[in-house]
């Protein structure tokens, strides 16, 4: 065990996987200052420049050239540095990337890991801070991954590579400089949730940094006698069916929590297949459908807190 950072974690995670196989690759804009968060810093002194590339500043240039890589037999780790400038990228990922192993009858692959940071950046308004992870989870032939902590980032990036297909690994903006323990050898497989905090009155489904509010939520309910179970998804597609339906059987209520814009987000596929398969009442707390704000107040509307967790939780009891 090691304490790390969360980009310290998927720097380690991807160092490994470069120094086990050449065929692995970085590209993206400022990767040799270390990116943006820190999360390649020393890659490109290891493993030079042909391995660790910067690259012009042209999205739809770097998911392309990545794409062509992938087909070719490498295995491309991309840097989009965040989700909102992924967009210039769209093409690439959602009809080139996820598409080609269904449409050429799996003639070729597309093993590419997309970093997508995602989230609230802190006074960086409406073009910087958003959650866009049910756009690419609508998508057939992706999967789409969203790490909590540097335990998950170092393992879920790890099974991120070895996947044979593209994932789109949604890292979040300010979860940077978490702080956590990271076994190096712990195998997190692709699809497999993690029980945050045990309960039996309420299960609450979240992840990324919905995780910390929901756990500090569970904490104030307890103290009011509401035992509530924290899920972490961590992967979103495939997502852990199994594990939320047995969880929200036991508890017979459902929330789900996520940072996104409440309306057409993940939450609802959630909320949709536990109300179809055991008729629980279900509820979700999202963003309200407005753009980031950059000045503080606008910007709080669309944070999630534990506050606004535990006043969603309570709306089963009254």
């Amino acid at each position: 065990m090691a304490l790390m950072t969360y980009a310290q974690a998927a720097a380690a995670a991807l160092t490994d996987a470069m120094r086990a196989d050449a065929g692995v690759v970085a590209l993206g804009e400022d990767l040799g200052r270390g990116g943006v968060f820190g999360q390649y810093r020393g890659l490109q002194q290891e493993f030079g420049a042909h391995r660790v590339i910067d690259t012009p500043i042209s999205e739809a240039n770097i998911m392309g050239a990545a794409v062509g890589m992938a087909l070719a037999g490498l295995r491309p780790v991309v840097e989009m540095r965040v989700v909102d400038f992924a967009l210039c990228a769209i093409d690439e990922v959602i009809n080139q990337a996820a598409k080609n192993r269904f449409m050429f009858g799996g003639q070729g692959r597309v093993p590419l890991v997309a970093r997508m940071p995602i989230g609230i950046w802190s006074a960086s308004a409406a073009q910087h801070s958003q959650s866009l992870e049910a756009w690419f989870a609508h998508i057939p032939g992706l999967v789409v991954v969203a790490p909590a902590t540097p335990q998950d980032n170092h393992g879920l990036l790890r099974a991120a590579m070895a996947s044979g297909d593209p994932v789109v690994y949604m890292e979040h903006k300010e979860l940077w400089g978490m702080q956590g323990e990271v076994d190096t050898a712990e195998v997190i497989p692709l699809g497999r949730a993690r029980t945050a905090r045990a309960g039996n009155d309420l299960t609450i489904v979240t992840w990324s940094r919905g995780v910390q509010p929901s756990l500090d939520a569970a904490t104030v309910l307890a103290d009011g006698g509401v035992s509530a179970e924290v899920i972490d998804l961590r992967t979103l597609w495939p997502w852990d069916v199994d594990a939320v339906l047995a969880s929200a059987a036991r508890t017979k209520r459902l929330l789900v929590v996520h940072e996104a814009v409440q309306v057409a987000g993940f939450g609802a596929e959630v909320a949709a297949t536990v109300a179809e398969a055991l008729g629980v009442p279900v509820k979700r707390l999202g963003a309200p459908r407005i753009p980031v704000g950059y000045a503080q107040v606008l910007e709080n509307e669309s944070r999630l807190t534990a506050e606004k967790v535990v006043a969603a939780a309570k709306g089963f009891f009254q």
